[in-house]
C-alpha cells in the first residue's frame, strides 16, 4: 500500500529546501518545485534544456490558491472549470506571487486545480503553487508512465515520489485554455 502521507512529507522537505521533484499528477508526469522560488525554477529549466522564454504552469488545490495567483479572473474561467470533464488548464493574465521566471513574455501565466490526492495534499502543505512541467527534456515527447521517463531526468531531480510508479494507463496532457482579462477564449490544446 503507498503511503501519500509519507510521500508528502518527503517531497515537502525536498522542496522547502529549494530542490525539484518528479511526481504523479492528474496527467502525465511531472518536474516541480515551488512555484515562488526562482532558483529551483531554473534547476528545471536546466534540467529539461528548455529555453527560458518557455513558460511553465502551475497546479493549485482550490479557488484560494487560485485567487492568491491571480486577483481577476474572468467570469467565463469558472463555467470552463465547473463544464470540464477532465483536466483544464487555464492561461489567465497577470499571475502575482510566483517566481517571475515561469510568467511568459505576455505576463500570462497557466494554472490547473488539481484533484490527483498526492498534489492535492502537497499543494495544501507547501501553501504554494506547485510548478508543473512534463517529465522529458524539451522537444522530447511527454512519458505516458513512469516507466518511459528518462534515466537524465530521473537523476536529474532532487527526489524521485513513490507513488503510482508501476502504473501503465493511456494519460493525455490537460486541455489548454488562454483567457485574457477582456474573455477572450483561445483553445491552444483539446
Amino acid at each position: 500500500m503507498e503511503d501519500i502521507q509519507a510521500e508528502v512529507h518527503k517531497a515537502y522537505e525536498i522542496i522547502k529546501n529549494g530542490g525539484i521533484i518528479l511526481y504523479p499528477t492528474d496527467t502525465v508526469w511531472g518536474i516541480g518545485c515551488d512555484a515562488n522560488n526562482p532558483e529551483a525554477v531554473k534547476k528545471i529549466y536546466s534540467l529539461k534544456q528548455r529555453a527560458e522564454s518557455k513558460s511553465m504552469i502551475v497546479l493549485v488545490n482550490g479557488d484560494r490558491l487560485l485567487h492568491r495567483v491571480f486577483n481577476e479572473i474572468p467570469e467565463v474561467a469558472w463555467d470552463i472549470l465547473d463544464y470540464s470533464d477532465k483536466p483544464t488548464t487555464l492561461v489567465l493574465d497577470n499571475p502575482r506571487y510566483v517566481a517571475k521566471e515561469i510568467i511568459s513574455s505576455d505576463n500570462a501565466l497557466g494554472v490547473r486545480i488539481v484533484t490527483e490526492p498526492f498534489c492535492f495534499k502537497l499543494i495544501e502543505r507547501m501553501k504554494s503553487p506547485l510548478v508543473s512541467t512534463s517529465a522529458n527534456i524539451s522537444g522530447q515527447p511527454s512519458p505516458q508512465n513512469f516507466k518511459e521517463i528518462s534515466k537524465e531526468i530521473i537523476d536529474g531531480v532532487d527526489y524521485v515520489v513513490n507513488l503510482r510508479q508501476t502504473e501503465i494507463k493511456p494519460v493525455k496532457p490537460s486541455t489548454v485554455i488562454k483567457l485574457t482579462a477582456n474573455s477572450q477564449v483561445t483553445i491552444l490544446r483539446k
